[in-house]
């Protein structure tokens, strides 16, 4: 159950495929070198082996636990919890103004993915701290900025997102929590909430939720929807604790993993109304949470990838030291199983995948980083634009990849995978989650074909395409064998998405047809785009060996972007195929008897 941070990977697939260095030499993010981001990450790469990976097989084991409302976290959990705020882990793309480090995105993914795979279900807490900073810094008032930003920023307190409620689920336009105006321009929270990640517990002296509710007279469905601050704890003006709030924690909820991560149900309201304030303006409270959702979701596609490589690293450590049965080239056994080319293959599918998924969600990052900071506005909203459209595919795409990951390292350690005293069936468990909070990956299908594939008569999805194809085909003209393989390989698939969104782009599309096939091509998008992403990792891994910068993580890049060309990127066609023929078969989804 050990765990170490990938950091030659990690700054590979920042370097060659989230541009990290040109960003910098360019002027992008003035004052930081690439030497500079290799010591954050090394140093984050120590505290997450050192101090957090331990946590995890107790956090497991114990779980959350409440007594009389109150929670209490694992042991060991709160001076971990105190080491990481005190060593600045918060703040390292928070803004510079209210006592962050204003860091790039790109660094605050990577460290977001050490945590997660060295305690997953620690990382949650500072995930929706992160999101609720973004969220009060583009939203609130100056004056709710300076009372709450500072602690939020350097994880004195915590922050959720208390979004659903008991029989709402996703639809929020069914949420029923009431805000009534005070006179002195105050709300009066009451209502329910439940799955809020860390709505409760003993981590930090005060904790901050970001809650929807509906004034009396807002319109129906989701445009009656307003954001409010309501504190665990009441501040005064010079930022001391006051009373407590009519806030309590009423259940934890009992789940199939991230039993460390305390999962509540919670009353606002029950003895007349809990203080809260307004966050931007009434009735806009679901374009307010958005800021906060979608780097929650760029960090779930993370979280899927961080589970994957713990996983991985678990799988293959047991391939080599198990030993079972005569391999082919074997004189005599039995062999360790990494031999067995049936292990060999799940374990480069493995590493593979989460190659992809990392390369997809620094990509990703890179794009935000650029939507803040690049030169002009034009290119700020391009960036902009590219960071909404990749943000859906990133969290769907990267968290099935969890999953499988984590199901073939069940299956490489065999009967004992099942057995929970391997560890091995935990990241399965834990993983399990991602595909469905922070949106479903069907509404983040959902989202990407009605929103982002047709917003701006889907000019930033062709010039995405255009971009992918430009690889491959630079790819297909090498010299290099395994680059020219990844190249053609690239080049089928984004022909083959180019398909599947002309076909989506036609006229005379109905809304049914759109989201019949949303889901298969929102795969398709990923796997096309891992293609693409891996393949230009891989043009830089050849340059840099021709340059003489031989590293093993080039031979690496390679090695896993041809892999992927032969065995992943093939899924490409049949997909296509779902998403433009499908429906025009006889039995369409609607005429099969359920």
């Amino acid at each position: 159950m050990t765990y170490k941070a990938p950091v030659e990977n990690m700054m590979f697939a920042l370097d060659a495929i989230a541009d990290l260095t040109n960003d910098c030499v360019g002027g992008l993010h003035s004052g930081i070198s690439v030497e500079d981001a290799r010591g954050v990450i090394e140093e984050g790469a120590r505290f997450a082996t050192d101090v957090l990976a331990p946590l995890n097989r107790a956090g497991d084991r114990i779980g959350a636990r409440i007594s009389n409302g109150d929670v209490s976290t694992v042991p060991g959990w709160r001076n971990a919890y105190v080491a990481w705020r005190e060593a600045g882990w918060n703040a390292i793309d928070l803004p510079a103004e209210h006592g962050g480090m204003g860091l790039p995105t790109r660094l605050a993914s990577v460290a977001m993915e050490m945590w997660t795979s060295a305690c997953m279900a620690f990382a949650l807490a500072p995930v929706l701290t992160q999101g609720a900073v973004e969220t009060i810094e583009a939203h609130a008032t100056d004056a709710l900025k300076r009372l709450w930003l500072p602690k939020l920023v350097s994880g004195e307190w915590t922050a959720t997102m208390s979004l659903t409620e008991p029989g709402a689920g996703s639809d929020l336009g069914l949420l029923r929590t009431r805000a009534v105006r005070n006179d002195d321009g105050t709300f009066l929270i009451t209502g329910a909430k439940i799955f809020i990640t860390y709505g409760e517990h003993d981590l930090t002296d005060n904790i901050v939720h970001l809650v929807l509710a509906r004034c009396p007279d807002a319109p129906r469905g989701t445009r009656g929807i307003s954001l409010f601050l309501v504190p665990k704890y009441l501040v005064a003006a010079d930022g001391s604790l006051g009373r407590r709030n009519d806030i309590r924690c009423t259940g934890l909820e009992h789940k199939l993993g991230i039993h460390a991560s305390p999962t509540c149900a919670m009353s606002f309201g029950d003895d007349g109304g809990a203080v809260g304030w307004l966050i931007g303006k009434e009735n806009e409270g679901l374009a307010c949470m958005f800021t906060m959702m979608n780097k929650a979701r760029l960090y779930t596609g993370l979280q899927g990838v961080a589970i994957a490589e713990r996983a991985f690293q678990q799988a293959l450590t047991y391939a080599k030291t198990r030993r079972q049965g005569r391999s082919p080239n074997a004189i005599e056994g039995p062999s360790p199983i990494i031999e067995h080319p049936d292990v060999r293959r799940n374990l480069m599918r493995m590493k593979s995948l989460i190659s992809a998924g990392r390369a997809l969600a620094y990509a990703a990052a890179g794009a935000i980083d650029r939507s803040h900071h690049a030169p002009d506005l034009e290119a700020r909203e391009r960036e902009k634009e590219l960071a909404g459209l990749l943000t859906p595919i990133v969290k769907a795409t990267c968290s099935e990849i969890g999953v499988e990951v984590t199901s073939l390292g069940v299956q490489i350690h065999g009967g004992m995978g099942y057995m929970e005293e391997t560890g091995a069936a935990q990241h399965f468990r834990d993983a399990r989650i991602t595909p469905i909070y922070e949106g479903t990956n069907g509404i983040q299908a959902i989202d990407l074909v009605t929103r982002k594939v047709l917003r701006s008569e889907g000019k930033c999805v062709q010039n995405l395409i255009a971009h992918f194809r430009a690889i491959g085909e630079e790819a297909a003209a090498s010299t290099n064998s395994h680059i020219a393989i990844s190249g053609t390989a690239v080049i089928e698939t984004i022909n083959a998405l180019a398909r599947a969104t002309r076909w989506l782009e036609e006229p005379h599309r109905r809304q049914d047809e759109l989201l019949a096939i949303a889901s298969p091509y929102l795969k398709l998008f990923g796997v096309a785009a891992g293609a693409a992403l891996l393949t230009k990792g891989a043009i830089f891994a050849a340059r840099s060996i021709v340059a003489g910068k031989v590293k093993p993580v080039h031979h690496d890049a390679l090695a896993v972007a041809a892999f992927y060309a032969a065995n992943i990127a093939v899924e490409a066609l049949p997909l296509e195929r779902v998403v433009t023929e499908s429906l025009a078969r006889p039995m369409a989804i609607s005429e099969f008897a359920l």
